[in-house]
């Protein structure tokens, strides 16, 4: 069957599909213009199923440390940022290896955060590198590094980092237009725009933070959605939330104990013998 414009029924010409929902075409701007009051619901309607079609799908596997290479934890305090190369290794190598040069470039460790600092800036400007903006962003946020608090600089540049695909930044962002912050008013639709694009991007803590939101508005369905992703990639309190649903009912017995399974799956993938040993020397 031959395709025809939506507007004008022209069948004999070059067709277009909507941006938006895929679900009609047509022959010119004129034309979807002309139409739009009349496709505007049904086509909000099928551009919502297809974003949640992205939304809900499995999520990309984590990176991997450059050295041991066993799958990084998805907690930021469990992996670092090596300033010299721009790599990441987990805390385990960190721990275990010698310090006194980065072991993978072996760039002599910097002697002060000053150096810290002066790398990150220099990552930045010749290599417009998302992870150093996101590093420096954080240290402007809490104070750390030796850079005072400035919590607009800290949001400058997770905004930088998150025009580059970095997904810690698109969920800090989301913090920051959740809460509202010196320079940032609070704005729900931008917060949970930035979420679910970190999500969306493997972020497990966004991902929870939508269950959480979602729940609160008293959408439970789409609630224990996200939750069972996010358990299924090792987090426990989505696990904790699944485990609820579950007593309560809104989970099977089978699909319960497969999550079980993938949450073990998931954190037997970031554990070694030089992990846990970081983890205790920081207790």
């Amino acid at each position: 069957m031959m395709e025809s414009c939506a507007a004008c029924g022209k069948a004999d010409v070059s067709l277009k599909s909507c941006k938006a929902c895929k679900l009609v075409k047509y022959c010119g701007v004129d034309c979807q213009v002309a139409h739009r009051s009349t496709h505007k619901k049904a086509c909000r309607i099928r551009a919502a199923e297809l974003f949640d079609v992205k939304l809900f799908a499995d999520p990309p596997r984590s990176g991997e440390c450059v050295i041991c290479c066993l799958t990084l934890p998805f907690d930021n305090k469990e992996t670092f940022y090596m300033a010299c190369c721009g790599k990441f290794i987990c805390s385990g190598c960190r721990h275990c290896l010698p310090r006194e040069h980065c072991p993978f470039c072996n760039t002599a460790a910097p002697q002060s955060y000053e150096e810290v600092n002066r790398r990150l800036v220099e990552r930045i400007e010749k290599y417009n590198d998302p992870a150093a903006m996101f590093q420096l962003g954080g240290f402007y946020a809490d104070g750390s590094g030796s850079l005072p608090v400035d919590r607009v600089k800290a949001n400058e540049l997770y905004q930088r980092a998150s025009d580059l695909g970095h997904a810690g930044a698109h969920y800090n962002l989301a913090g920051a237009y959740f809460d509202g912050e010196e320079g940032v008013q609070v704005d729900r639709k931008k917060a949970i725009h930035h979420c679910q694009i970190a999500a969306m991007m493997g972020d497990m803590l966004a991902r929870f933070r939508l269950g959480a939101y979602e729940e609160k508005k008293g959408n439970h369905d789409r609630a224990l959605r996200h939750f069972m992703i996010a358990a299924r990639c090792g987090h426990d309190e989505s696990l904790e939330m699944v485990k609820k649903a579950y007593m309560e009912g809104d989970v099977t017995k089978e699909d319960f104990e497969k999550i079980l399974r993938e949450h073990k799956a998931s954190q037997d993938e970031t554990k070694s013998n030089q992990r846990d040993r970081a983890k205790a020397a920081m207790l």
